[in-house]
């Protein structure tokens, strides 16, 4: 996939409106996680460097078109300058005659960041003359907001029919490459590791890769979707019933190409979802009548592992089981630290919690590729390309 990118253009003396993702999260007014800041430091850095001044813009939240204070994104202005240790200067609106004319004063090599773009609603709609006001701002534009990249919103989409000159950062360069790498001859034997739940979100990303991967192991609600689909005991575990036909399906398709398919061997199973609850491994692959699974157990570990030990190639989205709650994380932490481990391996990590896990694991830099965006990798997997990636194509 050729993009146009910064390396690409000549930003001396423009202003530049670059579209980031800061959507992180926030607490009482405290920056908790800022990996989304610090995956944008490089493209801004290289356009300062370059002699740009830059207009920043990013989403926070879902305020849904209203202005909320917990969303706004003085905060990560603040957490921006100490990071790359200059002045940021910050604005309480994204559009307007004060945003114009704070934009048209700022020197090369100084940042201005606007206000979260969701308390305009036209934002998420993809309104066209929104898009054209926060065009109005600059002379060029970069993208290296890669988590927002499937949805056509104004600041994404839209604003690229405003701007002769546009081009994308080096996150969205990193993160198209890394995807494709996946879909474009992967080195086999490719293994898929999917957890977590929202089976519906990942089955299209699942059947576009039947003719790529060679093993599939499944954990959290999306085992026991499939468990359910093979007629076996679940007991009280989560599953997403409207998901099991598609489940069936995918059976059926992996049973077609003869593929190596994986659902848990045993189970850590408890009475309740708590901290305090009573819980122990099962001895198989089914779950009792009122337990619920709450992660792979350790004969599952030890069949996954060797299933990560056996691959050259790893896309790894979702958690093993319950993992907010640490009685729960082993099958999750171990996984990861599988993965991590692995010499030699070419290994994409997409999710928050799975993103998390290898963070927590230690291993977070002994991963090929660890992706922003978790739908949007999901979608970039099921049609190789995404609406704010097709705009900034040569």
């Amino acid at each position: 996939m050729e993009l146009q990118t910064i390396k690409d253009k000549d930003y001396k003396g423009k202003r530049v409106f670059l579209r980031v993702d800061f959507n992180i999260p926030v607490e009482n007014g405290e920056v908790m996680d800022d990996t989304r800041i610090k995956a944008a430091i490089p493209t801004i850095e290289y356009l300062l460097k370059q002699g740009a001044s830059l207009i920043i813009s990013s989403h926070l939240g879902r305020p849904k078109g209203k202005v909320v204070p917990e969303m706004s994104l003085k905060i990560v202005a603040e957490r921006l300058g100490n990071l790359i240790g200059k002045d940021v200067k910050f604005i309480s609106d994204c559009v307007g005659q004060e945003v114009k004319k704070a934009s048209q004063v700022i020197k090369p090599g100084e940042i201005l960041l606007l206000e979260n773009l969701r308390f305009h609603k036209e934002e998420e709609e993809g309104d066209d003359e929104f898009a054209k006001e926060l065009a109005s701002l600059a002379d060029c534009y970069v993208n290296d907001a890669f988590g927002t990249c499937h949805r056509k919103h104004a600041s994404v989409y839209g604003i690229t029919k405003f701007f002769k000159d546009i081009a994308a950062g080096y996150l969205i360069e990193k993160e198209a490459a890394s995807l494709s790498k996946l879909l474009e001859n992967p080195e086999k034997p490719f293994l898929l590791i999917l957890g977590g739940a929202k089976v519906a979100d990942k089955i299209g990303m699942v059947k576009n890769l039947l003719d790529k991967i060679d093993t599939l192991i499944t954990g959290g609600v999306m085992a026991y979707t499939f468990i359910k689909a093979k007629n076996w005991e679940i007991g009280d575990s989560k599953v997403e019933m409207d998901a099991v036909p598609l489940a069936k399906e995918i059976v059926r398709e992996i049973n077609k190409r003869h593929l190596e398919f994986h659902t848990p061997l045993d189970h850590i199973i408890a009475d309740k979802i708590a901290p305090d609850a009573h819980y122990f491994a099962t001895e198989r692959g089914t779950v009792p009548h009122n337990w619920i699974g709450v992660d792979i157990g350790p004969q599952a570990i030890e069949e996954y592992t060797d299933c990560i030990k056996r691959a050259k190639t790893i896309f790894w989205n979702g958690p093993m089981g319950i993992y907010e709650i640490e009685a729960f994380a082993k099958g999750t932490i171990e996984i990861a630290k599988a993965i991590g481990q692995h010499e030699g391996v070419f290994s994409v990590i997409g999710g928050g919690d799975s993103v998390a896990a290898v963070n927590k694991a230690g291993v977070a830099d002994r991963i090929s590729h660890i992706c922003t965006g978790g739908g949007a990798s999901l979608e970039f997997l099921e049609k190789g390309t995404l609406p704010g990636i097709e705009v900034l194509k040569k």
